[in-house]
């Protein structure tokens, strides 16, 4: 029980760490794509919408599902 409190605190400060990653992942996704991947329109498409809701998510303040879209999205982009 003395690590409750501790532990409850680690998850206050870490959901900020989360939320600035966010923009970093979007703008990785971004430049890949401006750079034309080596990809089909279909997984392009899928890209581009696990980017979208990634960025919707992101401004919900919903960051560890954002992160989780967007994660999507850089592992068909070949970036993680």
């Amino acid at each position: 029980m003395k690590h409750l409190p501790l532990a409850a605190a680690f998850c206050l400060l870490a959901a900020p760490a989360f939320a600035g990653q966010c923009p970093a992942d979007i703008a990785a996704i971004d430049a890949a794509l401006a750079a034309g991947p080596e990809l089909s329109d279909e997984q392009i498409a899928k890209v581009e919408t696990w980017r979208d809701e990634g960025a919707a998510l992101h401004d919900a303040g919903d960051h560890d599902a954002s992160v989780a879209t967007l994660a999507q999205a850089k592992e068909l982009l070949g970036l993680n």
